[in-house]
């Protein structure tokens, strides 16, 4: 898919109604806004961005064959189950994709979301099982495995170079054809709950496209945030910030608000809109429509545990559930912080006295803060580490949780990106990955006699962690038995020293007293503002217990900060005595 540079005029034609709302502004673009948007897109060029023609239709071909493979399958599973020969013929199957393939933004070596949609005479454990085997024996299939008690349950592979991640939905029909439409509602009658989940990726992606006034422009702007949340560390799901869904949420409804605007007026209108919301108000792209499917929707007016939501964006296919119900309080403020950021940038830009690329820099997170807590997740092999830390890293955002509980912490802030232990080392003492924790301290009056112990804190985490974890076997991982992991029993806050606390900074960087978020000049003041002086109350060192992390990263390094440099351990306040979840293998 080639991207150009912007949006065709056509300003004679009828203005359609997008949203729930009228439109802020109709206002057509000016040349300067084509010079900006092509500038834009020049910016992002370097990051990965943009696939080639000869990229996009690989991706092509391995669907293609993927799709013929469903129906040879589901075929094959006719003739062993007697179905009529005259039926057979007719039973169908069709791959369908979502997610950043479908809205057409993904970058260079992104995954494929896709959902296997079969014919009601094909059982869920006929995908995980003949399926399962059929692929086994391709060749050009490599690094298969299966994730059965998923939310979503999924089959994960590599085909021929493209990673792909394949869930099923089994519909109640007798035949699959190729002009398959699941726009309709009565398509998730009788369903199971799994298979509806499956099924609402791809309505959910649909709508969103259906919902916009101008798609070429949509993706354009959809990119650029997405490349920005990633350089700047908010960039995920399942550690409580957003994830590629809710984004293209929030780009869709600023398209419907300045409908007829370049990409380059949308990005600095995004950061507009989202930095002055009303949260916890929701980001709603149409008005919810009633069914009588009796499915559970999002409706804080009828469901408690959604009044809590602080930060909902609200998917437009039924049933409409809230994408953003991992954000936490610390989370939303980092995100919204990130927005002003992202505003005074933008202006910055478009008055000429920047260039995009400042707003694609990456956030200096251990410049931002003074007290950081590290999670380390470790085990003896590789195979078992890259499962177990896909356990524990599911539940930092218990952590994040617990942390925001104490009354003296402000932020708990977790740097998505993961780091992992010394190459070196791991023959030695295992494979280890590491997450960092940025924590604000609130001010207090007669701060000098407050102590901060967070044992407690730690100590449900790690009990939360025994409970859920312990009892979770590793995926694929029935041959090798492992044991029971076990999680160490804190050993109490360890106050650093002060040679510890004050070495001096590796590479360069300076933790200085206001533990800025931002590098470089031309922020206004109340974005530049931070609060780290938080850190430490009445001058005093607080008694921090650490938590280290690391994780391989799905997304393109070329989007992510430099994952390569060390952790910088020996510059940033933190406490040597970790708390440790290990798999003993």
């Amino acid at each position: 898919m080639k991207e150009t540079c912007g949006t065709s005029r056509r300003q004679n034609q009828p203005q359609r109604h997008y949203g729930i709302t009228s439109p802020i502004s109709l206002a057509p673009p000016k040349d300067i806004d084509f010079i900006h948007t092509q500038k834009l897109i020049e910016a992002m060029k370097p990051f990965g961005v943009f696939e080639d023609e000869e990229e996009l239709n690989h991706r092509v071909v391995v669907l293609g064959k993927l799709n013929n493979l469903v129906k040879e399958w589901i075929s094959e599973l006719g003739v062993s189950k007697n179905l009529p020969p005259s039926a057979i013929e007719n039973v169908g199957g069709k791959i369908l994709t979502f997610g950043s393939y479908r809205l057409g933004v993904h970058t260079k070596g992104a995954d494929i979301d896709a959902v296997c949609v079969a014919p009601r005479h094909v059982e869920r454990s006929d995908f995980f099982q003949s399926f399962f085997e059929k692929l086994k024996h391709q060749q050009e299939i490599k690094n298969l495995r299966a994730v059965e008690d998923a939310y979503v349950p999924v089959v994960k592979f590599e085909f021929d170079g493209i990673e792909i991640d394949l869930v099923f939905a089994r519909l109640s029909v007798q035949t699959v054809s190729d002009n398959l439409d699941l726009g309709d509602d009565s398509r998730l009658r009788s369903l199971d709950i799994r298979c509806i989940r499956s099924l609402n990726g791809c309505r959910v992606t649909d709508e969103i496209l259906h919902l916009v006034p101008n798609k070429e422009n949509f993706r354009l702007t959809l990119r650029a945030i997405k490349l920005w949340a990633k350089r700047r560390g908010i960039y995920s799901n399942m550690l409580g910030f957003l994830g590629g869904v809710s984004w293209a949420m929030l780009v869709a409804r600023t398209c419907q608000l300045y409908p007829n605007a370049s990409a380059s007026t949308l990005v600095n209108k995004f950061f507009l809109v989202f930095s002055k919301w009303e949260w916890p108000n929701p980001v709603l792209l149409k008005q919810p429509e009633e069914s009588n499917l009796n499915l559970p929707v999002w409706d804080p007016r009828v469901n408690p545990s959604d009044r809590y939501h602080v930060m909902p964006i609200i998917t437009p296919a039924y049933p409409q559930q809230n994408s953003t119900y991992n954000v936490s309080t610390s989370t939303r403020a980092v995100i919204v912080e990130e927005f002003k950021y992202g505003l005074a940038v933008t202006n910055e830009i478009l008055q000429g006295k920047s260039d995009w690329s400042k707003l694609f820099e990456p956030l200096n997170f251990f410049q931002k803060y003074k007290h950081y807590i590290v999670l380390t997740a470790s085990a003896s092999t590789e195979e078992h580490h890259l499962k177990w830390i896909g356990l524990v890293e599911s539940k930092i955002r218990v952590l994040v949780a617990n942390l925001e509980r104490n009354e003296f912490i402000t932020i708990a802030h977790v740097k998505p990106q993961s780091f992992p232990g010394n190459q070196e080392l791991h023959k030695q003492n295992g494979y280890k990955t590491m997450w960092f924790l940025g924590i604000i301290f609130k001010k207090t009056e007669n701060a000098e006699g407050v102590n901060i112990d967070l044992t407690h804190v730690i100590q449900s985490f790690t009990d939360t962690g025994q409970r859920e974890l312990s009892g979770t076997p590793v995926a694929d991982l029935k041959n090798a038995a492992p044991k029971q992991p076990y999680l160490p029993p804190f050993k109490g806050p360890h106050l650093p020293t002060s040679e510890e606390c004050f070495k001096k900074p590796i590479d360069g960087e300076r933790l200085t007293g206001q533990d800025s978020a931002f590098k470089g000049g031309g922020n206004p003041d109340d974005v530049r503002r931070r609060s780290t002086e938080n850190g430490v109350l009445g001058g005093k060192s607080m008694l921090i217990p650490i938590i280290n992390t690391s994780r391989s990263q799905r997304l393109s390094s070329k989007e992510l900060p430099d994952s390569s440099s060390p952790v910088p351990t020996n510059s940033i306040r933190v406490i040597k005595r970790a708390i440790k979840l290990t798999l003993n293998d």
